[in-house]
């Protein structure tokens, strides 16, 4: 799906035709410092903007992609294969959403935060939280969700002050430089979001002077970067994949879970860090879930993604398409029943493109590697459980931990469950749609990663955290120098006197008014 050519370019193909839908410039590895650095010379212009001001051009930002929506929803299908519907609501509107929320509530989360100073032995002091921006933060986005997953995250970097250069992933790199000229014709500072591609581009500005970088990929690759920040002890915030569990009790709206199945299983054909990867179904409704999660699955329409009716398109490639094919034939082989599904041909028109239906596999253990490893395609392995802690035990059972849901109806047991599951984010009665509403945290546990996005800790991610404190000079501390045993007893009894329990109190203040009133004679010496 790419290729660098003799000019040094790196050539995108539709993933469902085969057709070359663009070319961008490869930039050489040793080049990434210096565009670090030029970034950097422009992040210092773009830091001293108030929030109000940072907020404005995010806000221009969002009218840009609303005026810009058809003409990128259908890039988006044309590079990455998922149908129109799903580019649009899963892609461009949260980020449309996301860009408004960062303006306006980043404008209270980083405003200057006061901390109270509730000890008496501090009165005197006035202290505030200052969120500074780091520099230049480097992103590396992934193929699945090319738009959607870095546009967040460099806006987060933005709204904090900081530069960002962006590495998308390169079967999309034409997603990334569009993402770059959304902000230029918000009329951003020209230079403040630069993007890079190539091999050994994303090494590079790990390796670089970024300050910190947001990397989503695979385990194997984000420990690599993990490793090299730490040589640099550079900040870093990893997303990693996940291989989520459903659950679903007997109480559960079986119609609205296996619906919620359906979406979340097969969405952008399976091609998600957070889709649903594993189901445990209790005996009591197994029947009746499974038959209508078949069904559903049989129903759901495969073809070009740029059919409005599309429900399924292609595997962003044929390497993706033969990983999935591999596993699932890896559970038939060990036991399992595929229940509807598997590769089918291609659709008249679009013969180079690598179609897989929407799968159900049934009879699946936990030592398949099915249920161990990501598949990253359309296919529900479902589990016939018998208990709900054995539903917890066996979602547990995984070294991924990104996100998880519960259908029940029962609020009570399912944020019971949701406190037993270890998972970054665990949904009731619903599954992923978060990564949508900004407002919420997106990250995992275990394998999943490190550190979150989104939210007002996404924008923590951003910055550095730094106390500042006013002292009026007035008088001076009470632990300052001369010691002396009166000094000593003063503290000795200010402890108990404040914190200790209510019948010692009065003692402490008659046997240590003395030393008190000297220490407090000496603090208002000149």
């Amino acid at each position: 799906m790419e290729a660098a050519t003799a000019t040094a370019q790196l050539e995108s193909f539709n993933p469902a035709t085969g057709e070359l839908v663009g070319v961008v410039p490869i930039t050489a590895a040793e080049d990434v410092q210096g565009i670090v650095e030029e970034v950097a010379q422009v992040q210092p212009f773009w830091a001293q903007l108030t929030l109000s001001d940072r907020a404005r051009y995010l806000e221009r930002a969002a009218q840009v992609v609303i005026d810009e929506s058809d003409e990128i929803r259908d890039l988006l299908v044309r590079e990455q294969g998922k149908p129109r519907n799903e580019a649009f609501s899963m892609e461009l509107l949260p980020t449309i959403d996301a860009l408004r929320w960062i303006g306006r509530a980043g404008m209270e989360i980083l405003a200057d935060e006061k901390i109270p100073m509730p000890q008496l032995f501090l009165k005197t002091k006035s202290s505030a939280f200052t969120y500074e921006p780091l520099g230049v933060i480097g992103v590396i986005s992934p193929w699945n969700y090319p738009w959607s997953i870095p546009f967040g995250e460099v806006a987060l970097a933005l709204m904090a002050g900081n530069g960002v250069v962006l590495k998308p992933a390169s079967l999309t790199p034409l997603i990334g430089e569009r993402i770059s000229r959304v902000f230029e014709r918000a009329g951003l500072p020209e230079g403040i979001v630069r993007v890079i591609h190539g091999p050994g581009t994303g090494q590079a500005l790990v390796a670089s002077s970024s300050e910190k970088v947001f990397f989503t990929g695979s385990v194997e690759t984000g420990r690599g970067v993990a490793e090299e920040c730490a040589r640099h002890l550079k900040g870093h915030v990893l997303e990693l994949g996940g291989k989520d569990a459903m659950i679903v009790l007997p109480d559960a709206n079986v119609e609205h879970a296996i619906a919620g199945a359906l979406w979340g299983g097969f969405a952008n054909a399976g091609q998600t860090c957070s889709g649903i990867e594993r189901v445990y179904v209790m005996r009591e409704v197994a029947e009746r879930f499974i038959a209508g999660v078949v069904r559903g699955a049989e129903r759901l329409r495969i073809g070009d993604p740029l059919s409005w009716n599309t429900e399924i398109g292609p595997m962003v490639s044929q390497e993706q398409f033969d990983q999935v094919n591999e596993l699932v034939d890896d559970a038939v082989a060990a036991g399992a029943t595929l229940r509807c599904g598997g590769p089918v041909p291609s659709p008249a028109g679009l013969e180079a493109g690598a179609f897989y239906a929407p799968s159900v596999l049934t009879g699946v253990t936990h030592e398949m590697r099915i249920m161990r490893e990501e598949i990253f395609g359309p296919v529900l392995p479902i589990i016939v459980v018998d208990s709900e802690d054995e539903a917890v035990t066996l979602a547990n059972d995984s070294n991924f931990g990104l996100g998880a849901s519960v259908w029940t109806s029962d609020r009570r047991k399912g944020e019971r469950f949701a406190r037993e599951i270890e998972a970054g984010m665990v949904w009731i009665n619903d599954h992923m749609f978060s990564h949508g509403a900004c407002q919420c945290s997106w990250g995992g546990v275990k394998e999943s990663g490190l550190g979150r996005t989104h939210s007002k800790f996404g924008l923590y991610e951003c910055v550095n955290i730094k106390l500042r404190v006013w002292e009026p000079s007035r008088i001076r501390d009470a632990w300052w120098h001369p010691y002396d045993e009166t000094l000593g007893k003063a503290l000795r009894q200010t402890a108990t006197i404040l914190y200790g329990r209510p019948s010692i109190r009065a003692g402490a203040l008659r046997d240590g008014i003395g030393p008190l009133l000297k220490v407090g004679a000496r603090l208002l010496r000149k």
